[in-house]
């Protein structure tokens, strides 16, 4: 079973809000990041939350997916991609990592991760796109160990820095999707052709 594990526990400290519940696309930039994985036959899918979340499952209502509490969020991106981990039903074969302030994954992404890492036999899938390597990101089971051992400070980039003849590559022809950070970000996100 390939699973997906949603990150959406920060603690939004550079936007002053909780820039996953901003209006993007008719909905949520959480939600419609949710639904892209969702959307993509992905059924199994974990949102890891923090511990204050009533609001982020609200905006989630009626999508099938489960949360993962990380209980400190503000150790970084490392302790949510574990508690993720963490979260996985026995027999996962392979996760996917999203973000969930990152609601403008090009079409097709996903798929075509999905497509890779069985066709090419690579532990980790990875999108490269026109300004270099992004996310989400396809791991298969044998790299769960050292998801679960990241720093707090550290995303699971470090696993895909580690050692890069592990990766299928999957080349993209598009600029990399924008995360929110700031005001600016998300005002950039706005006003670049996407929904909003």
């Amino acid at each position: 079973m390939i699973s997906a594990i949603v990150l959406a526990a920060g603690l939004s400290r550079r936007m002053g809000t909780s820039k996953l519940l901003l209006p993007y696309g008719g909905t949520t930039v959480l939600r419609h990041a949710t639904e892209h994985v969702v959307g993509a036959g992905i059924h199994d899918v974990v949102v890891v939350v923090g511990p204050e979340h009533e609001a982020t499952a609200r905006a989630l209502g009626g999508l099938p997916v489960r949360f993962a509490v990380n209980p400190t969020p503000e150790a970084g991106q490392g302790s949510s991609v574990g508690a993720g981990v963490r979260a996985l039903a026995p027999g996962t074969t392979a996760v996917l990592i999203a973000l969930g302030d990152q609601p403008a994954v090009p079409a097709g992404v996903i798929a075509a991760l999905l497509d890779a890492i069985k066709a090419l036999g690579k532990s980790i899938a990875v999108p490269r796109y026109a300004d270099g390597l992004g996310n989400p990101v396809l791991f298969a089971s044998p790299v769960f160990p050292e998801l679960l051992d990241l720093p707090g400070d550290r995303g699971a980039r470090a696993v895909v820095e580690r050692e890069r003849s592990r990766l299928a590559i999957v080349d993209i022809p598009a600029p990399m999707p924008p995360d929110i950070d700031t005001p600016e970000d998300y005002e950039r996100l706005k006003g670049s052709g996407n929904p909003g």
